[in-house]
């Protein structure tokens, strides 16, 4: 479930293994997503601030009882840890190397705990929980009690198209005033890099009254760029799924252009869709898929979204 809280859900854990001596690793696949979880564990655990490891981190000699790191960070220990919570292990690069999770292994110790963390988990891992081969827990709600935002579908040209003619379609404009109006920030996702630019010169034309920006895996100046939008410096972020996770903006609108795009399969659209309606005080969050056509992976997506809603209502979680 995106925006369950999954991270604030093992601190229990964290706690337990410090209790008893221990020392425990937190890992994810992705840079952006140990900056986000970087000062939510420094706040919980004010007595033991995480060592932070990714490339170009200056912790890498700082030793601490709770490591956070990101997973190609794990080749430099073996048998280290107590506790090993891997998060996000349907995300690249981890998903499907062998690698990464041959080392996400071996830096557990003997009889150590080893925790796996997804809200969009692979269909291998799916298919052993159903049959009782692997042991889970299932969170159907968001720690708000409020349903997750189910995506609403409207219908424009394929964005080269559009980039192209020079224009953006009335529909989507529209759909775009109105997160404006309601002061959104508006994550906006395209599926390539390249369409990245065009994009954003026909907004700034558009919207000239608002700071907007872009923002890929090719930015050095990313992380700045992310800290802005999440402080409402930005008020609208053109970028690719490098954010479809672990970045919180509690006030957020999630715009998915060219959601019928072979590049988005029903994961990443709803990791995309996660980034609305993850704060208390704005739950309610808009998601839009536009596409020319309507996929089986956005089919799929709101299914799943549905889904959870409906387990998590039957369950009485839901708070509306």
């Amino acid at each position: 479930m995106t925006g369950a809280g999954k991270t604030e859900m093992v601190f229990p854990l964290l706690e337990a293994a410090l209790a008893a001596g221990g020392r425990a690793l937190i890992a994810t696949p992705r840079r952006d997503v140990v900056l986000e979880l970087a000062p939510r564990l420094a706040r919980a655990f004010p007595a033991d601030v995480p060592a932070v490891l990714y490339g170009g981190s200056e912790d890498r000699l700082r030793r601490s009882r709770i490591t956070l790191a990101t997973t190609h960070q794990l080749l430099r220990f073996h048998q280290a840890f107590d506790l090993v919570i891997i998060d996000e292990i349907d995300a690249f690069p981890y998903h499907n190397d062998p690698m990464l999770d041959y080392a996400a292994r071996q830096v557990c110790k003997p009889g150590g705990r080893f925790i796996l963390l997804s809200a969009t988990p692979p269909a291998e891992l799916q298919r052993l929980a159903r049959s009782g081969r692997l042991p889970h827990a299932r969170v159907p709600v968001r720690f708000h009690g409020h349903p997750l935002p189910v995506p609403r579908h409207i219908r424009m040209p394929p964005l080269h198209r559009c980039l192209k003619q020079g224009r953006i379609p009335a529909g989507l404009r529209s759909v775009l005033q109105r997160s404006l109006d309601r002061k959104a920030q508006i994550f906006l996702f395209v599926s390539r890099i390249a369409h990245i630019e065009g994009l954003l010169q026909l907004l700034r034309r558009m919207f000239p009254e608002i700071s907007i920006e872009g923002t890929s895996s090719q930015d050095p100046g990313r992380a700045e760029k992310v800290l802005k939008f999440r402080d409402g410096t930005i008020s609208l972020l053109v970028t690719t799924t490098i954010l479809e996770r672990g970045v919180t903006v509690p006030h957020s609108d999630v715009f998915i252009l060219d959601a019928d795009s072979g590049l988005f399969d029903e994961a990443a659209l709803v990791q995309m869709a996660g980034r609305a309606g993850r704060s208390k005080d704005d739950p309610a969050g808009n998601v839009i898929f536009a596409s020319a056509e309507w996929s089986r992976s956005q089919r799929a997506a709101i299914s799943q979204i549905r889904s959870m809603n409906a387990i998590a209502r039957r369950q009485g979680y839901l708070k509306s």
